[in-house]
């Protein structure tokens, strides 16, 4: 292509209005086809609303024992059962003490550990531990758990946990002032416990498979079934009532986890759900869904408050009487100051930030609106459940 060309290239006209308006139009459309497609309205997988039966964590405890700390350990003297774990375990060693043996256990204090044995969990591989003092110990920081069995609900070992603690936590004391940073008296051991045993599950049981909703609702049962069976063929799930859905499982063991795999992403359209409203006393927290709607109504809001102040008043006699007393009182002044509270009309929400446009208007605290939404509640105008917590 020669210079001119390139030139003549360049210099063609520009599209007229009509044309530009058209281009445009052309790429909002298709600009708003990619965002519906991509964005589904209450959209979800199997697998975020539902669970396999048997297929869940299992809680471990145990007892043991933190040595190598810094002074910072049980007071014997007030947990006289680290002294006796200390005995119990040197005995178990080889090492037996005198009848009567006074010991100070300073660098060693008593602790409960816990841990969460995941399912499909096999013997060696490692697990997290969280690690708890039961006494008095000031600080666990620096110490080592040893060995430590952890049993299952059953009373059965299910792993062994033992290493090094890390505490997120700093302190330190001198002349009787003291400074802390988080906590001291808990800590974890990273991979600190080795499986020793696994717990059986069902998935490799019978014909059929439990999926368990996280929360009760005909709807998604009924939607759940409805997709695995649009997927996998007519009759190979069953929606039983509004939080089980019993699912035919493959005849081979091989095509099982394929078979779970696949369903547990099939793409779910879930129905509104329920209007809710959970409030939190202690906290003055309030949360709602986008379900929650508001009737017409008419709300007065204002505060009562009463202050008292005292003030010392002191009588005491006059010069060169000798005879009087000083006499101490207090004078009090009560004062009952109310807000003015008007009536303001609220118009009837659909949408949720409708309701929280109206609540605002008012200009309630949070430990008013429990008041408040309890009474729209009463008179009919909250169309929702409230949860307090």
């Amino acid at each position: 292509m020669t210079t001119t060309q390139y030139d003549t290239l360049l210099e063609l006209p520009p599209p007229q209005p009509s044309e530009r308006a058209l281009h445009r139009l052309v790429w909002l459309v298709v600009l708003l086809v990619a965002v519906l497609e991509g964005w589904p309205a209450h959209a979800a997988r199997i697998k975020e609303v539902a669970s396999v039966q048997g297929v869940r964590p299992n809680q471990l405890t145990g007892y043991g024992l933190v040595v190598g700390l810094d002074g910072t350990g049980d007071q014997s003297t007030q947990a006289p059962f680290t002294t006796q774990s200390i005995i119990a375990m040197l005995q178990q060693m080889g090492v037996s003490l005198p009848s009567g043996t006074q010991m100070q256990l300073r660098n060693v204090a008593a602790v409960m550990v816990i841990a969460e044995l995941p399912a499909f969990a096999q013997p060696g591989q490692r697990i997290d531990v969280g690690v708890s003092s039961i006494a008095n110990a000031k600080s666990l920081r620096g110490g080592t758990l040893i060995a430590t069995p952890l049993k299952g609900a059953d009373g059965q070992i299910y792993a062994l946990a033992q290493g090094n603690l890390v505490v997120g936590g700093a302190g330190a004391s001198a002349g009787g002032s003291k400074v802390q940073i988080n906590h001291l008296s808990a800590g974890r051991v990273p991979q600190g416990a080795t499986v020793e045993r696994s717990v059986p599950t069902p998935l490799q049981q019978g014909d059929w498979l439990q999926l368990d909703l996280n929360a009760a609702d005909f709807a998604t049962a009924r939607e759940v079934a409805r997709t695995i069976n649009a997927a996998k063929g007519s009759g190979i799930a069953h929606a039983l009532d509004a939080r089980v859905v019993r699912v035919r499982m493959p005849p081979e063991p091989d095509e099982r986890v394929g078979f779970l795999a696949d369903i547990e992403n099939l793409a779910l359209t879930l129905a509104r759900p329920a209007a809710k409203i959970v409030l939190n006393a202690r906290t003055g927290s309030v949360v709602m869904n986008e379900a929650v709607t508001l009737g017409a109504c008419a709300v007065a809001h204002g505060s009562l408050s009463v202050t008292i102040s005292s003030t010392p008043v002191i009588s005491q006699p006059n010069s060169f009487n000798h005879s009087g007393q000083t006499v101490v009182s207090e004078k009090a002044d009560i004062m009952i100051t109310q807000q003015s509270g008007s009536l303001m009309q609220m118009s009837a929400g659909a949408q949720l930030s409708d309701v929280v446009k109206a609540l605002n208007a008012l200009g309630a605290t949070p430990q008013d609106l429990l008041a408040i939404l309890q009474a729209m509640k009463s008179a009919g105008a909250l169309n929702a459940e409230i949860e307090v917590i």
